[in-house]
């Protein structure tokens, strides 16, 4: 059976989608860039025990905080596009929300100096951030399975194998000894970069009216 892939079913604005999602793999690319590029300007920082907090406190902070900016303007874009390329459902719409409070979320992590520098003064909350991005980051794509689903089966099957990933892996971050957990939050950051790249290219596909998606 031809796959659906849902074209033309609500009026979409072709440029719009293209500009979103662009703006959308923009930003996990600005994630990306930014954890490369800040540790050459972090004194004494170890690739491996160090972790991306570490980049965002101190002198060359301002690297890594627009890294983070660009991310959660990213996920903001994303979050325009499936709004706007809404698939149906109220798990489609909760879908939307957890893009929404992904961003916020990574927008306080890049605005707070708590992290990194082992600031304990005032109220700490990077913690419950970071509790924050692994549930929205396996909420989204969980929400947005069945939508994916009925138009594009082969995107919603490669989102159903990261958030599986996701789930599995996320957890055991926080069990990780210091001496390798950069190393492995760099890795649960490629899986999210995945999951957003993975939405953004059926956006594309919708702008064009492709059917590979």
């Amino acid at each position: 059976m031809a796959e659906n892939d849902g074209s033309n079913m609500t009026g979409e604005r072709s440029g719009f989608l293209v500009v979103m999602a662009v703006l959308g793999m923009a930003g996990c690319a600005a994630l990306i860039l930014g954890t490369l590029i800040a540790p050459f300007f972090v004194p004494d920082y170890h690739w491996i025990a160090d972790t991306i907090s570490d980049l965002a406190a101190g002198r060359s902070e301002l690297i890594m905080d627009i890294a983070l900016y660009g991310f959660a303007a990213g996920l903001l874009a994303t979050a325009l596009a499936a709004a706007h390329a809404h698939l149906g459902g109220v798990e489609w719409s909760a879908g939307i929300l957890s893009l929404a409070i992904l961003a916020g979320i990574v927008i306080v992590v890049g605005a707070r100096n708590e992290y990194g520098d082992r600031d304990s003064d005032g109220v700490v909350i990077h913690t419950k951030l970071v509790y924050g991005l692994g549930l929205f980051f396996l909420a989204t794509p969980l929400c947005m399975l069945r939508g994916l689903w009925r138009h594009h089966r082969r995107s919603a099957t490669v989102l159903i194998g990261l958030a599986t990933l996701w789930g599995l892996a996320a957890p055991v971050f926080f069990f990780l000894p210091d001496g390798i957990d950069g190393l492995y939050e760099r890795g649960l950051g490629l899986i999210a970069c995945a999951m957003v790249v993975t939405l953004n290219l059926v956006f594309l596909h919708r702008a064009t009216g492709s059917r590979s998606a």
